[in-house]
């Protein structure tokens, strides 16, 4: 039984079986096996935050990884821009990677609740440690790169203040809704952000 709500690549355990089945048929999308290689693909293909395009620091203990995401701003030292939670899903040593949700720190997303049951419109929140930030609100589905709706955008700052939102959406496909918190501006787009997954009510 797999403990966490899955994000991405796959939206049900039955999902990253049929593709163990494939991968075992034909060796195709071998990225599957590496959490580094996931998260990245998360980011930057999924969530669209092409400027993330660095893995930082990577840790993986039996069938749980974190990874850290980043970019380099300005030739400086790499900067994290979120701590991706992974996943095993399913079973066997060729059980893919599956994202599971974010380890926060500057910028945290702690409403609604991880695996929570809600629908549209929804509220939002966390805290954040930063100087003149705007936090976008995005929902999303696994299974279409388009937006199901956006909030944008949250002028927060300060040490550890909360932040607040309603977004609207549009009626999900998948059972499971994905939603992000980013901010950025500074150096570039985004340079931090946040996830969290609930269940569709609507």
């Amino acid at each position: 039984m797999f403990r966490y709500q899955p994000l991405w690549p796959f939206t049900s355990a039955a999902d990253a079986a049929a593709w163990q089945r494939a991968y075992r048929s034909d060796g195709k999308q071998p990225w599957h096996l590496d959490a580094a290689q996931t998260a990245l693909a998360f980011t930057t293909g999924f969530l669209d935050f092409d400027e993330i395009d660095l893995v930082v620091a990577k840790s993986v203990r039996g069938d749980e990884a974190y990874v850290s995401v980043g970019y380099r701003a300005e030739g400086n030292r790499p900067s994290v821009a979120a701590v991706l939670h992974l996943a095993r899903l399913g079973q066997g040593s060729d059980a893919p990677w599956e994202v599971v949700g974010s380890r926060d720190s500057s910028l945290t997303l702690t409403r609604p609740r991880y695996g929570a049951a809600a629908g549209s419109p929804l509220s939002v929140g966390g805290r954040i440690t930063g100087v003149d930030e705007a936090i976008r609100v995005d929902v999303r589905q696994a299974s279409s790169d388009a937006r199901l709706g956006t909030y944008c955008c949250v002028a927060a700052g300060g040490e550890n203040q909360p932040w607040s939102a309603q977004v609207s959406f549009r009626t999900p496909a998948d059972p499971v809704v994905v939603i992000v918190a980013s901010t950025g501006g500074h150096y570039q787009g985004v340079e931090a952000f946040a996830v969290t997954a609930i269940r569709s009510t609507d």
